[in-house]
């Protein structure tokens, strides 16, 4: 299996094999933990199919013991018999149903918590190459499909060859000769199922490749509603689901069609085998060769004969499901995380903030380099800008610094260790990000703050939300820090959501600051507001701010300029302004009419 990205869905439905036993020895691991409650299972499986076994045995003595020889007494006893044996069987069928069931939710349970567990120790790059709706199809649907496999797959698929072997050695026992014209009717039967597994088959991997046109197209539209509604796409977005919509629903219109056929057509091959049995079996009671309870008895099993046919035919496609979700699921289970601690991690008891990097290298693709031979020094409790224009590698450059993705040449160095040396958790909480695209999760205001940090307590909450001035739309909610944030914080404005994420940094308080272009879309006022926050937020730490607006950054120890992945100036804002380079002249872009004299540049003024 490939585990560096996923296949597309056509690919993955195309080789998807009816059978593979190294999936199905995989999945069957997951059934280990409830080895007891598959045995109690099994047993009610089988007692079920013996039981059923009894009905029309039951009624071969009644007709024969007591009809015919118009014998009343002792006949209430078998009906009475016959009629425990129902409630018998449904009971067993209850049973063995209920305890599948919840071995099958627990499966679900445990692969989806697995599943989400590998999701988390992915690197960044996994999840910029295979969106979002693939992702979550593998942890909900296909985790799903694997349900009705070990809830009426693995276990029935025994209780129905117990069945089918039990019915047709009741049917020899009975009449052998009989026995063998009813067994005619199976070629036929065959045939018909593998033509409807073939046809089914194709219609279901169409199914599969439709629903995922409609999942795609579906999560886009929803995520880009702004968008479509802005610039009035809704009715070429609905023409657009409409015409995908359509064509799942003819996939599955097809699949409903062979359904539609087959299993009538399984029942008039099985009024051919009563026919067939009535034609003999009433030779043969003419000719006092056999009693007509016996042939009523027979009648009887040769209708259950068809029962686990029908079934085990289900099965397949039940199997066909699961073996494509698995291989999607093993797949996804199979992709090693490309970032890793390190076999012997280097021991370090606080990280005070030194960084350095050393002739950096980095490409996202091959070698296709936007990181090429970065090599700067940000000293413990220094400000560091970063600037430059769109695509120049500053972002990168925080990205290869917090270990997002691996360096290709090079290296990283925090307080002299190379960061690759160091636990991911622990390099992870020594830094504390605050992006451009602020995201909040569901929750509370506190959670958002806190996230998950037992050790943080309110107080603290409170006090980094006071100093970074978040307080101050905060105390106007009807709950304070309690109150709701749904889902991507949309309630909430793009600066009070900026404030959240100061107070969340605030509240972890990390040796290393990074400020990722934080204020880029902050309003003036709320820009002033935090200018101040961002000075005690910044007090003590290494920062290293990536911006645009230069008059956030002027105050910076050393403020390094980007352009085209390399390093072109590095200084202070006065000593790049005097160079007249890159720095200078984005400076007088943002700064029309302005004049910036030499004299002005050397002197500070």
């Amino acid at each position: 299996m490939r585990s560096s990205a996923f296949h597309s869905f056509e690919e993955e439905d195309e080789k998807a094999k009816v059978y593979d036993h190294e999936l199905m020895r995989r999945l069957l691991k997951y059934l280990s933990p409830y080895k007891r409650q598959i045995v109690v299972a099994l047993i009610l499986t089988i007692a079920a199919a013996v039981v059923m076994l009894a009905g029309p045995y039951l009624t071969k003595i009644a007709i024969d013991d007591y009809v015919r020889p118009l014998k009343l007494k002792g006949l209430e006893l078998i009906v009475l018999c016959y009629i425990l044996a129902l409630v018998l069987e449904a009971a067993l069928n209850y049973a063995k149903r209920y305890i599948t069931q919840m071995i099958g939710q627990d499966v679900m349970y445990d692969m989806r918590l697995q599943i989400f567990s590998h999701l988390q120790r992915l690197h960044v790059g996994f999840f910029d190459r295979n969106p979002v709706g693939r992702l979550m199809t593998r942890v909900m649907g296909d985790v799903s499909v694997l349900n009705d496999l070990f809830t009426s797959g693995v276990i029935e698929v025994f209780g129905d060859l117990f069945s089918l072997l039990s019915i047709m050695i009741m049917m020899l026992s009975l009449n052998w000769k009989l026995a063998l014209v009813t067994y005619t009717v199976i070629p036929l039967i065959f045939i018909a199922t593998f033509i409807f597994q073939i046809k089914v088959r194709r219609a279901y991997r169409e199914g599969r490749r439709q629903l995922a046109r409609v999942n795609a197209f579906l999560e886009e539209n929803l995520v880009g509603m702004t968008t479509v509604q802005a610039f009035c796409q809704e009715k070429r977005s609905f023409d657009k689901f409409n015409e995908r919509n359509e064509s799942y629903l003819n996939a599955n219109l097809r699949s409903v069609l062979y359904h539609a056929l087959f299993f009538p057509l399984v029942e008039v091959i099985g009024a051919i085998a009563t026919a067939l049995i009535i034609w003999y079996g009433g030779g043969k009671i003419i000719q006092n060769a056999m009693t007509i309870g016996s042939l009523v008895a027979f009648i009887q099993y040769s209708a259950r004969f068809f029962w686990p046919i029908r079934s085990l035919t289900e099965k397949y496609n039940i199997l066909q499901a699961a073996m494509a979700a698995s291989e999607r699921i093993f797949v996804l289970l199979d992709t090693e995380p490309l970032i890793k601690n390190p076999e012997v991690p280097a021991k370090v008891d606080k990280i005070k903030g030194h960084i350095e990097f050393k002739d950096v290298w980095f490409a996202y693709n091959d070698e296709d380099y936007v990181i090429k031979g970065i090599s700067f020094e940000a000293k413990e409790g220094e400000k560091v800008a970063i600037v430059g224009a769109t695509g120049a590698g500053k972002t990168s450059i925080i990205n290869l610094l917090c270990r997002f993705y691996e360096i290709s040449k090079g290296q990283i160095l925090i307080d002299g260790v190379d960061i690759r040396d160091l636990e991911l958790d622990k390099l992870h909480r020594s830094i504390g990000i605050v992006q451009q695209d602020v995201f909040l999760f569901s929750g509370t205001i506190e959670g958002n703050i806190r996230l998950g940090h037992q050790d943080i307590s309110l107080q603290n909450v409170i006090q980094a939300a006071q100093s970074v001035h978040a307080d101050y739309f905060i105390k106007k909610l009807p709950e304070l820090y309690q109150s709701e944030v749904q889902e991507r914080g949309s309630t909430f404005s793009v600066g009070q959501k900026q404030l959240i994420a100061f107070a969340r940094a605030l509240a972890y308080d990390p040796e290393i600051l990074v400020l990722d272009e934080a204020t880029s879309s902050v309003d003036t006022e709320t820009e002033m507001l935090i200018q101040d926050a961002l000075k005690r937020l910044m007090y003590g730490r290494t920062s290293i701010i990536i911006a645009h607006r230069l008059s956030t950054i002027q105050n910076a120890d050393k403020i390094i300029v980007m352009h085209r992945g390399r390093i072109r100036e590095m200084g202070s804002h006065w000593e790049l302004l005097k160079q007249r380079g890159i720095y200078y002249r984005l400076y007088q872009l943002q700064y029309k009419g302005q004049e910036i004299t030499g004299e002005a540049a050397a002197s500070g003024d």
